[in-house]
């Protein structure tokens, strides 16, 4: 085709040219603006589905660790107030034994007695203190105080995005305090019967510092487990969607050098009809 002043073939091109190239560099600018090469279904529909489902399971296993978390703090100060009447059991053991001495006189009795019931008062004291986010698993639920009748909290929490549950056993350790306040060291004969008493309730709170402590290795390790997958996950779906900045950068400076070049162009082909005015002069 010869020179037309109706059609520029050539012009026609490098509009094209220069339109494409500018296409592009939206895109990619947007990509280097937003660090993200898949943002939306429109730049690509199943990856984009993909990365949504991951969101999805990423903040539900972030709501199931601060569950965790929460409820290993319940296991952490329970174990800390289980711990601390252990060993304060050790305090009440010993002065009830003092209290067994058929040498003491009345005086020292009744200040053995005294110690014992204040001793006990602190035991109390420490499981009520044993309190996380309002929430006490080592002391009776009823209120008042009530051995028979009385009930412990169980903590239940998800462990997991399929539902299953980890628990964290409650420990009525009020019945220890409950019993032995039920007995005195007034004379030594009464000694020798807390005494009894206390060695059982030792027996009890070991067996309850040993489950608190499996309880809360369990959350933890279960914790643990999930924020690997979280991190995992996180991992996954920057794979989808993030982009290779570096790549990214280079290729916005070769378009933007496109650009100069399909502009040079364009404007090299507007001015081809130019020639053809020096026909007429």
């Amino acid at each position: 085709m010869g020179f037309s002043i109706n059609t520029n073939p050539a012009a026609l091109t490098a509009l094209r040219n220069l339109e494409a190239a500018n296409r592009q560099s939206t895109t990619n600018g947007q990509i280097v603006s937003t660090g993200q090469k898949v943002r939306g279904a429109i730049d690509d529909a199943s990856n984009f589905a993909i990365a949504q489902g991951l969101r999805g399971d990423i903040k539900a296993t972030g709501a199931i660790i601060q569950g965790l978390n929460n409820a290993k703090g319940i296991a952490r100060v329970a174990l800390a107030g289980a711990t601390s009447v252990s060993d304060l059991m050790a305090d009440i053991r010993k002065k009830i034994t003092e209290g067994a001495n058929e040498g003491n006189t009345a005086q020292q009795q009744q200040i053995l007695q005294n110690d014992y019931v204040e001793l006990l008062a602190q035991f109390r004291q420490v499981l009520e203190n044993a309190e996380y986010n309002s929430v006490n698993i080592v002391i009776e639920t009823a209120i008042p105080f009530n051995l028979a009748v009385g009930t412990v909290r169980n903590v239940d929490v998800l462990a997991n995005l399929e539902g299953d549950t980890l628990r964290l056993n409650g420990q009525r350790l009020d019945r220890a305090y409950g019993l032995m306040a039920a007995e005195d060291i007034s004379t030594p004969a009464n000694a020798l019967t807390a005494l009894t008493v206390a060695q059982q309730q030792e027996i009890q709170i070991s067996t309850a510092l040993g489950q608190l402590g499996s309880d809360l290795r369990q959350l933890e390790l279960q914790t643990q487990q999930l924020q690997a997958t979280l991190d995992a996950t996180e991992e996954g779906l920057g794979n989808i969607v993030d982009a290779d900045m570096a790549r990214a950068s280079a290729e916005q400076s070769a378009l933007q050098v496109r650009q100069q070049l399909s502009v040079q162009t364009l404007g090299i082909a507007n001015d081809a009809p130019q020639v053809l005015l020096g026909l007429f002069q």
